[in-house]
């Protein structure tokens, strides 16, 4: 079953302990502190793969983790940064927090969104060494990683796409045009998902077209099937409108031109031809005087018997601009590919030594004490454990 939607929890690694070491050798029975830092921990990352044609695979499996670091050990020995969890998505999808904000549109082949960084390897106790502490056995703990919960949303990208009411023969249509595949059957709703086909020209040139289900009058306030596949439509560059050449033509397109304006997203402004279908039923084409700037062709065609394919082919080359296919001018703003800045080290750190743990750093009466639990817990703190911050203690 095709699917659009997905939501998806994504944690970095953990980082991976510094530890408290000394060196221990023939003839030097009292050496340093050499204890290595940890690993970092690995990342998670969204990848648009175009093999994949939706989000369907995030119905069995929505929890990604990233690898944690390797504890440091011994011998100055750093431990070995966590894997990094690469997540496969379509092209086209969107990723958002759950508060609706865009964090990443993966709409070009191999764009990439770091989602959760993996935690900081904490120092060990080499690092705390210095001419007043010359055998330190404290060593930091490794930082957790971050973690979200992730809505997202397939936009299908197309060159063109077909739009009408159910029964026009969209599918038909698109069988003739492409090498697409779609279920024919004579009942509305045929189509309940998008499907793409590849068109091709004699030059080498290809157009990717899309078939989303028919809309009906009130989709926008959730007849039918409702709106929610006029989404896939927002990347086309120009739309194939298709009505049924016996109907009354400029009722029908102004009845989906006022869904796509209840829809908004710039729909109603996109350039269309629209395609009068069925000519085999009639003796001839009518005249069709539909003053709309953004109607740039009319072309009666027959999915039937293939009449007015060959035209319909060579308008749309025509028309629809070379390029990838993404919509231009002021649509751009929106493709937009997160670029997470360089982890950090938080404000505070945890140290872990032969008297427990011990919280250090600058203003850390400003660090919400829910914060420093959370952390401590996930640094290895039990219920009962004490733990000094600053000049202060805190009980788990």
């Amino acid at each position: 079953m095709f699917s659009d939607r997905a939501r998806i929890e994504v944690l970095g690694g953990g980082g991976g302990d510094g530890v408290v070491s000394f060196r221990r050798e023939k003839y030097v029975p009292k050496g340093g502190p050499d204890g290595g830092d940890g690993g970092h921990g690995g990342d998670v990352v969204l990848v648009a793969d175009p093999e994949l044609r939706d989000l369907s695979a995030f119905r069995s499996r929505r929890r990604f983790r990233g690898e944690r670091g390797r504890h440091g050990e011994g011998s100055n020995r750093r431990g070995a940064d966590g894997g990094r969890v690469e997540v496969r998505v379509p092209l086209g999808t969107q990723v958002f927090d759950v508060e609706g904000r865009l964090i990443a549109d993966l709409a070009h082949e191999g764009a990439r969104a770091t989602v959760a960084r993996g935690g900081l390897g904490g120092a060990g106790n080499r690092r705390f060494a210095g001419p007043t502490r010359q055998a330190p056995r404290i060593a930091e703990v490794g930082q957790a990683g971050e973690e979200a919960e992730l809505d997202l949303r397939l936009k299908l990208l197309a060159d063109a796409a077909l739009l009408g009411f159910p029964n026009a023969g969209k599918s038909s249509l698109l069988r003739r045009l492409s090498n697409a595949k779609p279920k024919v059957a004579d009942y509305p709703f045929t189509t309940v998902a998008p499907v793409l086909g590849t068109v091709d020209a004699s030059d080498g040139r290809q157009l990717t077209v899309a078939d989303v289900p028919g809309l009906l009058e009130g989709a926008s306030r959730g007849v039918g099937l409702g709106d929610d596949f006029l989404a896939h439509l927002e990347r086309a560059r120009i739309l194939l409108h298709v009505i049924e050449i016996q109907e009354d033509v400029e009722a029908r397109f102004r009845a989906i031109d006022a869904e796509l304006r209840a829809y908004g997203a710039g729909l109603a402004e996109r350039p269309q031809i629209l395609l009068l279908n069925k000519l085999d039923l009639v003796p001839e084409p009518p005249t069709v005087e539909l003053d709309d700037p953004r109607i740039l062709a009319v072309v009666p065609v027959s999915a039937a018997t293939g009449a007015g394919i060959e035209e319909l082919k060579r308008r749309l080359f025509e028309l629809t601009p070379e390029g990838a296919s993404e919509p231009a001018g002021d649509e751009l703003a929106d493709f937009v590919v997160y670029r997470p800045q360089a982890a950090r080290r938080r404000p505070f750190r945890i140290l872990r030594g032969e008297g427990g743990y011990r919280v250090t750093g600058a203003e850390l009466e400003r660090i919400p004490e829910e914060t420093l639990r959370r952390a401590l817990r996930a640094a290895g703190a039990r219920p009962g454990d004490t733990v000094s911050v600053g000049d202060a203690t805190l009980t788990l």
